[in-house]
């Protein structure tokens, strides 16, 4: 074989390998193309933590994403949109909740059924809903003693 020839065989054995990562990447962050999906939405109080593209999961399985998230200058609060995968039939009274995978880890959307026999629709808002716990306000409220579960009143 010619050197060119020797060249082109290795150009395109690279380019294959990059492709073929370039679809396992897509795949494993979810960016590729996938089968249908619900959306639904949500309002919190705060979504301090999750921002669009943040897993949504049932059981510890993703089964979504979040989609969009906007303020509500009526309620002044964080509406947001998320998908979750067609195969998935949510219970009537879900609980949606911000979550946190740790002390040092991210935060994710997670669906709590419930046990209503009835289904959500698709395109239905989710109304009981949990924001996320800011790590710092609870260690101030542990410092300075506020929130103390004794019950006195100071005085």
């Amino acid at each position: 074989m010619t050197n060119q020839t020797t060249e082109v065989l290795v150009g395109g054995a690279v380019l294959a390998a990059a492709v073929g990562f370039f679809l396992y990447a897509a795949q494993v962050t979810g960016a590729g193309p996938s089968g249908s999906a619900a959306a639904y939405t949500a309002s919190f109080r705060s979504v301090e933590g999750i921002t669009i593209g943040t897993d949504v999961r049932l059981g510890g399985v993703k089964v979504g994403t979040v989609t969009a998230m906007s303020l509500n200058p009526q309620t002044f609060r964080a509406d947001t949109a998320f998908t979750v995968d067609d195969g998935i039939k949510l219970p009537e009274d879900t609980a949606v909740l911000i979550s946190s995978e740790g002390l040092l880890g991210g935060s994710f959307v997670e669906l709590l059924p419930g046990g209503s026999p009835f289904e959500l629709e698709p395109g239905a808002e989710i109304e009981d809903t949990q924001s996320s716990v800011s790590l710092i306000n609870l260690l101030l409220k542990f410092v300075s003693g506020s929130g103390d579960a004794s019950g006195d009143a100071p005085g």
